[in-house]
């Protein structure tokens, strides 16, 4: 079997989306269950510095997906940035893991070795090779806001563990 750049993504971005849905799917029965309205765990942050859970969410489904339609050469996909509640969150998970799907193989495989500008920030550009761009930008980006809204799910009570964060298939 050969390891390709849509083949390790596809994989690592369908297990985080997973992760992510299932979490959330827990985060909102813990509000209903504990009579807290969603916007207070929407709003939670794990430091004044740090974004909160609804960020880290709209984050880690935007990034992977606008960096696949880089690498493929595809038209980058549009998130409205309006979810107000954790359903509409995990509606936007599905969007974003849809389209990542559509994204051809082929175009996300070609020519790994060749050089990938994007940006970093509002300002500042990077340059990579394709494979390195998907190893050491996408999946650590992926896995850091995944593991932050977990972090801060965990933080207010919810309960999940890290059989949770790996996805591993719920009764």
């Amino acid at each position: 079997m050969t390891i390709t750049i849509s083949s390790s993504l596809n994989a690592a971005i369908g297990q985080m989306f997973t992760a992510l849905d299932g979490i959330l799917e827990k985060a909102a029965a813990h509000a209903e269950a504990s009579g807290v309205e969603e916007q207070v765990y929407l709003n939670w942050r794990l430091a004044p510095d740090m974004l909160p859970l609804l960020r880290q969410v709209r984050i880690a489904t935007e990034l992977p997906a606008r960096a696949m339609s880089r690498i493929a050469e595809a038209d980058m996909p549009s998130f409205a940035d309006d979810e107000e509640t954790i359903s509409q969150l995990r509606d936007r998970i599905k969007k974003a893991h849809a389209f990542i799907k559509s994204l051809p193989a082929n175009a996300l495989d070609a020519n790994p070795g060749d050089a990938i500008t994007f940006p970093v920030g509002p300002e500042n550009k990077m340059t990579l090779p394709r494979v390195s761009y998907a190893q050491n930008f996408i999946l650590p980006n992926l896995y850091f806001h995944v593991t932050t809204a977990y972090a801060i799910l965990r933080q207010v009570g919810v309960d999940i563990g890290k059989m949770d964060f790996m996805a591993v298939p719920r009764s």
